[in-house]
């Protein structure tokens, strides 16, 4: 990236400079937060100097060619033996040239990314932290079926019925959607014919798309009035609604991560099965799905977490009532349900707002226990192929 010049300096005063007078002018009679004020000149300076930074080394590329030099104010300077000729050559060196703003903008982005989970996670703590050393009894809230944030006298936070429900519905998704989207990973991967698997993995990725919202609404009237017409049930969205739902959603993860890691097996496994005598099937239970362990179970934790962090469709299908179910028709309360639909009634700050962050928590753990495993049985699986 070069060193500093005066080119960076400039920018970086005049950009403070510009933006001190336009608060000032904007903000007429109001007083100007001396904090805000700070904040805003150096991020825009900041800006300034890199951009100053960025033009500078591509001028130089685009001009001299590798053998750029700078003087003090940042002007270009060096010999022109060995620059580049003609446009295309020139524009080239010029991006050579932020090979170094490339590098550091990737690193950037790496950590980046490190930093808004850790943000979000202490945000999530800061605000569900008091909850934990308020007049919440944790045995309680882990134990009691009650959830009443709005009964008259003392209202009751108890998160079983939602964790059951919750987990429930997860489950029972997880056992429709697994074997369906293996099934089409391994047909798309293996069996169907070109056409067939460009259609295939078209619609895959329609399915994919289709906004948690509308399958809500799929669920409610299409799905609902089915239900109680074919099981006898009292009301169509029950947890079995959900859990036909969260399993559709979760098709489309399962098989694009399955059938990538499918693909990903050498040829060479194909060919060998088939010179032992295998059929097509024995190779894809016998030497395809062991030597692909790790992708496929990536596929079916990606879906597990697709189908326990959804929070419309749960909302809208599974009925939205806090008590543990008894049978698959029974509506349920699920955890992100509670949270999208009660945060807007809670005042920022209270006892309730801050036991809905603390659900958020309870959502952190089970993300966390579930990654946890999943890197354990990666481990093992590794562990025994090494072995």
């Amino acid at each position: 990236m070069g060193r500093i010049s005066g080119l960076e300096i400039i920018a970086f005063l005049t950009a403070i400079v510009l933006n001190t007078v336009v608060r000032v002018s904007m903000a007429g009679d109001d007083a100007i937060q001396p904090a805000s004020l700070l904040l805003t000149c150096l991020g825009y300076g900041l800006l300034a100097s890199l951009s100053a930074n960025i033009i500078r080394n591509f001028a130089a590329g685009f001009l001299l060619g590798p053998n750029a030099r700078f003087n003090l104010f940042g002007c270009p300077t060096g010999s022109r033996v060995g620059a580049p000729r003609g446009f295309r050559a020139r524009a080239m060196s010029g991006f050579d040239a932020l090979e170094g703003h490339v590098e550091w903008f990737i690193r950037v982005c790496g950590w980046s990314a490190i930093l808004f989970v850790v943000a979000i996670f202490f945000f999530v703590i800061k605000e569900g932290a008091p909850a934990l050393t308020g007049s919440i009894d944790l045995v309680n809230f882990f134990s009691s079926a009650k959830w009443d944030p709005t009964a008259a006298g003392q209202a009751q936070y108890g998160i079983l019925a939602l964790i059951v429900g919750t987990l429930s519905v997860t489950i029972l998704s997880m056992l429709m959607a697994v074997p369906l989207g293996l099934g089409a990973a391994t047909y798309v991967s293996e069996f169907a014919g070109i056409r067939t698997k460009e259609t295939l993995k078209v619609l895959i990725e329609l399915l994919a798309a289709i906004p948690s919202v509308v399958w809500g609404f799929i669920g409610m009237m299409v799905l609902g009035p089915i239900l109680v017409e074919t099981t006898g049930a009292a009301v169509g969205v029950n947890m079995l609604n959900g859990a036909l739902i969260l399993a559709l959603m979760s098709v489309p993860v399962i098989v694009s991560v399955a059938e990538d890691s499918l693909r990903a097996v050498p040829d060479s496994y194909r060919e060998a099965g088939l010179a032992m005598g295998a059929t097509r099937w024995e190779i894809v239970f016998r030497v395809l799905f062991p030597a692909a362990k790790s992708g496929l179970l990536a596929a079916v934790l990606l879906g597990v977490g697709r189908a326990i962090g959804e929070t419309m469709a749960v909302l809208m299908a599974t009925g939205h009532s806090g008590r543990i179910p008894t049978s698959l028709l029974d509506p349920v309360q699920t955890l992100t349900a509670t949270i999208a639909a009660e945060m807007g009634e809670a005042p920022r700050g209270g006892e309730h707002y801050q036991v809905l962050f603390l659900i958020g928590i309870v959502l952190f753990v089970f993300a966390f226990i579930v990654n946890m495993i999943a890197d354990l049985i990666v481990k093992g699986i590794r562990n025994e192929k090494n072995g």
